[in-house]
């Protein structure tokens, strides 16, 4: 018969057993979960996986388990029983919903140095970027893809190792209150925002609406946080309230503390110099489009901030490649091609129409709808259809919008026979088969939910 405190070394002996499991495949730490996978109030007996780990008999309550800690996670129904089950087995109770409690991904999270990417166009590379820079001096985590939402974000910290040095999280949101929750989450040590634009007025009702979403950032930092804005951006660098946090201005600005000076494309290559202080360096990236400066001095912000030496910070920017999906420029047989579909708001089409309008040969528009944007996608895309009138010798537009493009074009200069609407992406294919000729650069530009990017390998299939 076995008493209680063998009973503490048979859970002892599994959370030994799991430890060896771990280290035979590599893992940091496991998250045991009290709920089965429907997520039932009281779960089956072979769903009781705590209670076999453990012997915790409660009906709310989480475990993770490391190389050096084991912790149990639950509210204060069960703290007394917690502690007199939990005695003897090495697993340490961590309270829930109390003040100052800590959360499982806090918990993981706060092992290392967090900094929080947000805005409304250039997240992501602005992510990539400053992983890059960091990755050159430090052991850096990072949210992979686009997982920047309330599911993502913690996925990307419970799957970090527990050796990171830096976690760079994207946080993305379309509605009030969700850069707070995710804020609340990962408790950033520096948060970034690198623009307000124009993505998801049609929930957040305007501009002062977003750069409100936006701001909730700090309400998860300490008050010894850094909060660093693009000071090009006039809704960022005049704020109606200061925060707490100290505010470094990064850009091209006269007011930016690090500042980009000497911007210039010079064929494949953008540089600039950066001014920061009595600092002073040359920086070349191999990308096109003077947009990604403020990408690129926001990480050279974060780098300098964290004491990467200037020299890795260029290093590690000459070396960049951007994420796939984001303005890939390549050679397909006759074309040049820029391949820009992961996502568009008019910042980014106009940013993209430049790059295409910077290109010598003849230029063709392929433009996709931009998502989300409300009662302003009338006009919106209009203006999307002037820009490209001066960047582009021809443009086929796809979408609901299409038409409202094509206006845009018109009244921008170009003649009617050089811009169509389609709202049939074979009919759009079948067009642009017979149009292009070779030597054109063709751009391929739209929202993520347009699919252009279907347009584009049915354009490169050779069959007619």
């Amino acid at each position: 018969m076995q008493t209680e405190s063998n009973m503490g070394n048979v859970y002892s002996e599994r959370i030994d057993a799991l430890r060896g499991m771990m280290s035979m495949n590599g893992w940091d730490a496991v998250v045991v979960t009290g709920s089965d996978p429907h997520a039932s109030e009281y779960p089956a007996p072979r769903w009781k996986q705590v209670e076999w780990l453990t012997g915790f008999t409660g009906e709310a309550g989480d475990v993770v388990v490391t190389a050096d800690h084991a912790g149990l996670w639950t509210d204060s129904r069960y703290f007394i029983q917690a502690l007199t089950q939990l005695e003897d087995t090495g697993v340490e109770l961590h309270k829930t919903r109390v003040p100052g409690a800590v959360s499982i991904p806090q918990w993981l999270s706060d092992k290392a140095k967090v900094v929080a990417v947000t805005g409304s166009v250039g997240k992501s590379t602005t992510k990539e970027m400053i992983a890059a820079v960091l990755g050159s001096t430090f052991k850096i985590s990072k949210t992979p893809a686009n997982h920047n939402n309330d599911i993502g974000m913690p996925m990307a910290i419970l799957s970090m190792p527990l050796d990171t040095e830096v976690a760079v999280l994207e946080m993305g949101m379309n509605h009030f209150r969700e850069i707070a929750y995710l804020s609340d989450i990962a408790h950033p040590d520096v948060a970034v925002i690198i623009n307000i634009g124009t993505m998801h007025i049609e929930y957040l009702g305007s501009q002062l609406g977003i750069r409100q979403a936006k701001m909730e950032i700090v309400e998860g930092m300490s008050p010894n946080g850094m909060l660093l804005l693009n000071g090009d951006d006039t809704l960022l660098r005049y704020l109606d309230q200061k925060p707490q946090q100290r505010i470094t201005y990064f850009g091209s600005s006269e007011c930016c503390h690090v500042r980009a000076c000497d911007i210039w494309q010079d064929g494949d290559k953008l540089r600039f110099r950066v001014q920061a202080g009595k600092l002073s360096f040359p920086v070349a990236l191999t990308l096109e489009g003077e947009h990604f400066v403020g990408d690129a001095m926001a990480a050279i912000c974060v780098g300098l901030k964290l004491a990467v030496p200037f020299d890795k910070i260029v290093e590690s920017l000459a070396s960049f490649q951007n994420m796939s999906g984001r303005q890939e420029i390549f050679r397909e047989g006759e074309y040049t091609i820029i391949k820009d579909c992961y996502n568009a708001g008019p910042e980014s089409m106009a940013a993209a129409l430049g790059v295409l309008g910077n290109r010598h040969g003849r230029r063709i528009a392929v433009l996709g709808d931009m998502l989300e944007l409300g009662d302003c996608a009338q006009a919106e895309h209009y203006k999307v259809g002037r820009i490209a009138a001066e960047k582009a010798d021809m443009v086929f537009a796809y979408g609901p919008f299409a038409g409202r493009v094509i206006d845009g074009t018109i009244t921008g200069g170009m003649p009617e026979t050089m811009g169509r609407a389609f709202e049939n992406r074979d009919e759009l294919v079948k067009a642009l088969k017979r149009a292009a000729k070779p030597g054109d650069i063709i751009l391929f530009k739209a929202s993520r939910g347009m699919h252009l990017e279907l347009v584009l390998e049915a354009f490169l299939n050779k069959e007619k």
